[in-house]
């Protein structure tokens, strides 16, 4: 078990005064037998609203209304976690799912289906000509083998590239360019499994390099795969490795662009654009 605390940092400076409208909030963790949250914090300029609920998916989101006008916003998140390392292969695979393809269980096939159901249809050929020799029905093979292949793939064929616009790539896009952030790969993951057949999600969170830079951490985004008598396992196709104990989860759900960690509006001129800084940091708490 570590004790880890989360600093992140959004700070928005307009050109002009503002009206905020209402934004989103996505940064508390996700409680679990894996992680379990200590304390969260928020830190909010200027003066505000908040509510806090429970969507669809079990996420944490808090609602910002604004009480004044501002030329900046600023939303300062400290959350302490437990976490509660797994080993990424420490899991078991009911029999009839160890080799692909293979059908859910009757019973889980209503609530998986969400997760089955492609986003961007418009892509369907060009994924499935991507996958043909991973995802091929006709032919038997270990369903890990098949996933770590896909994620590996994925990993080595594409180029990381940070992008400061929102949202993600289409599959497609991705595929053309031969570069993405760690969404739109995740993305690419994510519709590649849809397309076989297989449950998946997007996973927004947080991860830790301590090869690149210890303890030097940013948001990140992975997948996940529905696996019977496992459940949901994780997928880092920005790095080809299963999810581990440096993945911490902030939110799920079935499509990639429905949580980023800040997301929200404004009414201000055309020249009331906003210059952005976020600042992240993960870092074991003192014992």
């Amino acid at each position: 078990m570590r004790r880890i605390q989360i600093r992140h940092l959004t700070h928005y400076q307009y050109a002009e005064t503002v009206t905020l409208l209402p934004h989103t909030l996505h940064l508390r963790p996700r409680d679990g037998h894996d992680i379990r949250v200590l304390s969260s914090k928020l830190d909010i300029s200027p003066e505000y609203r908040i509510h806090w609920k429970r969507d669809v998916y079990g996420n944490s989101v808090a609602v910002v209304d604004f009480l004044q006008a501002a030329n900046e916003l600023t939303i300062a998140s400290e959350v302490v976690v437990e976490n509660y390392e797994e080993q990424p292969l420490d899991f078991v695979l009911e029999d009839y799912a160890r080799f692909f393809p293979f059908d859910y269980d009757p019973g889980e096939q209503i609530d998986l289906a969400p997760y089955k159901n492609p986003v961007y249809k418009q892509d369907q050929a060009m994924v499935n000509e991507w996958i043909a020799d991973v995802c091929n029905p006709a032919n038997k093979v270990d369903t890990i083998t098949m996933l770590t292949r896909l994620n590996t793939n994925i990993a080595n064929g594409h180029r990381y590239q940070v992008r400061e616009e929102p949202g993600v790539q289409s599959p497609s896009q991705t595929l053309s360019s031969g570069t993405g952030s760690c969404r739109d790969f995740a993305t690419l993951f994510i519709e590649s499994c849809r397309h076989c057949g297989l449950a998946s999600r997007f996973i927004s969170g947080y991860v830790r390099n301590e090869i690149a830079a210890p303890w030097n951490t940013a948001t990140h985004a992975w997948a996940e795969v529905y696996l019977p008598g496992s459940g949901w396992r994780g997928f880092d196709p920005t790095s080809g490795l299963l999810v581990s104990g440096d993945h911490i989860a902030v939110a799920v759900h079935r499509h990639p662009e429905a949580i980023p960690p800040v997301s929200g509006s404004f009414v201000g001129t055309g020249n009331a654009q906003p210059k952005l800084t976020v600042e992240v940091k993960v870092a074991p708490v003192a014992e």
